[in-house]
């Protein structure tokens, strides 16, 4: 630390004896070390001991960016290739790389790094820095590692005007293009803080993008989370005592208030220029670039987020393209969300949600995962937990909580057979929203949790959408679709879409707005709902109402759920966050089973969201009827947002219809759909049914073999009462962890 003194302004006494030369003197004095006083407070509040260190590939802008950089911080600046190498070679970097060779200069550059040391300066580093390992990490030890990310084909447009010879790895066969896609591994491994830098972006800015770049990576304080029931001094009155962070919101789930924890400053904003940086990119690269402004180092490096993405995404997806963006007809396309392991848009968020949690959470506790699933998410969310290292599944376990009868039998055996030695379901004898409403009234049982924490030495967490981290990876392929039609030439950047998504518990089609709020150009975002409309109605009247409706059971269940819990989110943002406000409705709902919005607040609503409904009739009809001219089979749900976007889009731009699940997890209903055959109960015998029509698309790859495996298994049911859901929840803690 270093001690702040206070400066005051010299007080300016005019006498007789004190000439007016001498007055002139002491005043531009008194400017001059101000100014001084204000660029030695900027920097070594700024860097401290702490060197600026800016890497990435040739071309990349490093040494001015490090020139501007350091001006305005008024600190040294080392280039390595100038400043270093040169000077301890005697000679040029190309030279030098003449003479020795590819691996030997690699080697003896690495050498000179080791010998070097600096503090509070920016250092720009060679684009070849960044192999050799041991160098690196004698810089990182104090320095702040700033990567400067600009797209390929920009640094190849850049490069061609300039001399290759400092190029390390260039020579015939094998191109600069090659080279820099190589280096990127090198790249990822070593930042701190990634900065995108698109085409045309003047050097200047760049420079300030990295200073606020380094600000954000030192103050963690600016990214903190707040109820959606927070009172008016932006904290409910139970949290006002300490400052919930990202890691925090992941393992505690929902607010102690009952409500749901938002990001204090809202999301990150991405300009036109950063988005367009990413078109080129993977869809792993373009998540862990969304994902690292949503999730701040301190809570999760860049580099262990860089690891649990490649885990989450690199082997679990059948399409190497994780999330294919396929033209359906006219302007409509489909964003294919079921290539994951359990088959539906549940996998992008669990599978990756299970690796953020076993890194945020304290070693020194246990902790038990609590889901409601209406389907989908079960199995989702028992095989993304089952997949954890088994360090970490010993002090981590599930419990899923599904309508026994209010699944399809594919998605419960599925359920059934994703079971493993950490993760169960119970089959409860209610629908989804009391599933739901348990849990939430669960942890808002501060003498049950606390029970569980002193008898047991375990915690409670939630991994339904009600958990924060359940949205960001849905934000991603949401962004990731637009980019993608951008990248096919379907559109320019800039140019509008809507978006069509089916909707039950409002997470799926928050996360498409949270994209637009971060910078996508969606225009709409459609809410496509089933016979249990309360959704389309409320968009279109402002009225929540659930008096005298009953649960319909249909064929797209997903989508059978009345009490929305995101929807809480949604309306939290539109009202200014106003949590009072928030809580009066939610507590009306709970309390009189409905709520009206205020006329503005409305307005507002209405001008993101557009909303329809569909029977199970229509939804089975536009199943045969996009089969029999495209040759292509819809689920359920997604036939419910097909026959929506068909009667409330434009035609004036791009749809994007979310495909949230594979069709043969709905066999039944594909089968009938078809008008095939006859329905055997059996949903293994409805998959072999199903695969045997060659004329078909395939079934999807995991399914089979989850359902083979779960032959004979068994599950535990429970009836709709909260004492004996607590009772399995205690029962299940007993066996796991005693």
């Amino acid at each position: 630390m270093f001690h702040i003194f206070q400066y005051q302004p010299l007080r300016l006494i005019t006498q007789n004896s004190l000439s007016s030369m001498c007055l002139k003197l002491m005043l531009s004095r008194h400017v001059a070390f101000a100014q001084i006083w204000k660029s030695w407070f900027s920097s070594h509040s700024l860097l401290g001991k702490k060197n600026i260190i800016l890497m990435g590939p040739p071309g990349a802008g490093k040494t001015t960016v490090g020139r501007i950089v350091g001006q305005k911080l008024d600190c040294p600046v080392i280039d390595i290739d100038d400043d270093v190498l040169e000077t301890t070679w005697n000679m040029s970097v190309s030279e030098k790389l003449q003479d020795v060779g590819y691996e030997q200069f690699l080697e003896e550059e690495g050498k000179a790094l080791l010998k070097f040391s600096a503090s509070g300066s920016v250092i720009s580093l060679s684009g070849s820095n960044p192999m050799h390992a041991a160098g690196m990490q004698h810089m990182k030890k104090n320095g702040i590692v700033v990567y400067l990310d600009v797209p390929t084909t920009v640094i190849m447009s850049r490069l061609k005007s300039k001399e290759m010879d400092r190029i390390v790895g260039l020579s015939p066969g094998i191109s600069l293009k090659d080279i820099l896609q190589f280096r990127k591994q090198f790249y990822k491994r070593w930042f701190d803080i990634r900065v995108l830098c698109g085409g045309d972006i003047a050097a200047e800015v760049v420079a300030e993008k990295v200073l606020d770049a380094v600000k954000r990576y030192q103050d963690s304080e600016l990214e903190t989370f707040i109820s959606t029931r927070s009172n008016w001094s932006g904290r409910s009155t139970e949290e006002d005592s300490h400052k919930l962070y990202f890691s925090d919101v992941v393992t505690q789930g929902l607010a102690l208030d009952g409500g749901l924890f938002v990001p204090e400053r809202g999301l990150p904003k991405f300009t036109a220029e950063e988005w367009q940086g990413l078109i080129e990119a993977t869809y792993i690269e373009r998540a862990q670039v969304i994902l690292e402004r949503c999730i701040h180092p301190d809570d999760i490096p860049a580099s262990k987020l860089a690891e649990i993405i490649e885990t989450a995404y690199g082997e679990n997806f059948s399409c190497s393209k994780i999330a294919p963006v396929r033209h359906l007809a006219g302007n409509q396309f489909l964003l294919e969300l079921f290539h994951g392991p359990t088959a539906s848009f549940k996998d992008f968020a669990l599978q990756l949600v299970p690796h953020l949690f076993a890194y945020c959470i304290p070693r020194s506790c246990n902790y038990l995962i609590l889901v409601a699933t209406s389907g989908d998410t079960g199995s989702a969310v028992l095989d993304g937990f089952s997949r954890l290292h088994d360090t970490d599944k010993q002090r981590i376990a599930l419990v899923n909580f599904f309508p026994e009868d209010g699944v399809s039998p594919i998605q419960k055996s599925q359920m059934i057979g994703c079971q493993k030695e950490n993760a169960w379901s119970v089959g409860v004898k209610s629908d989804f929203d009391f599933c739901q409403t348990a849990i939430k009234q669960i942890f808002t049982n501060s003498d049950f949790t606390g029970f569980l924490t002193v008898e047991y030495g375990t915690a409670l967490a939630a991994a339904n959408s009600i958990n924060w981290a359940r949205l960001l990876p849905q934000i991603v392929y949401h962004a990731s679709a637009y980019l993608d039609l951008v990248h096919q030439g379907i559109i320019s950047f800039g140019s509008p879409v809507d978006i069509c998504i089916p909707t039950g518990n409002f997470g799926n089609i928050l996360a498409a707005f949270y994209a637009k709020m971060m910078g996508i150009p969606i225009r709409k975002c459609i809410c496509a709902s089933n016979e249990n409309n309360v959704l389309t109605d409320f968009i279109r009247t402002g009225v929540y109402d659930l008096r005298g409706r009953k649960l319909i059971s249909t064929f797209s269940p997903a989508l059978d759920i009345l009490k929305s819990s995101n929807l809480e989110r949604y309306l939290h943002l539109i009202a200014n966050e106003d949590g009072q406000l928030v809580t009066k409705l939610f507590n009306q709902l709970e309390n009189q089973g409905h709520f009206q919005l205020r006329k503005d607040l409305l307005g507002k609503l209405q001008q993101d969201l557009v909303a329809g409904w569909c029977s199970d009739e229509d939804c089975l009809a536009a199943i045969h009827s996009v089969y029999s001219t495209a040759g292509y089979i819809l689920d359920t749900h997604t036939a419910v947002a097909k026959v929506v976007a068909d009667r409330l889009q434009d035609r004036t731009c791009p749809i994007i219809i979310s495909s949230t699940a594979h069709y043969s997890k709905f066999a039944p209903a594909i089968l009938r759909a078809l008008r095939i055959a006859e329905i055997n109960q059996n949903p293994l015998s409805q998959l072999h049914l199903l695969s045997s029509y060659s004329a078909l698309p395939p079934i999807h790859w995991g399914l089979l073999e989850t359902l083979k495996k779960t032959g004979n298994g068994d599950h535990q049911v429970c009836a709709a009462d909260m004492t004996a859901l607590m009772s399995h929840i205690e029962t299940l803690i007993q066996n796991h962890f005693m």
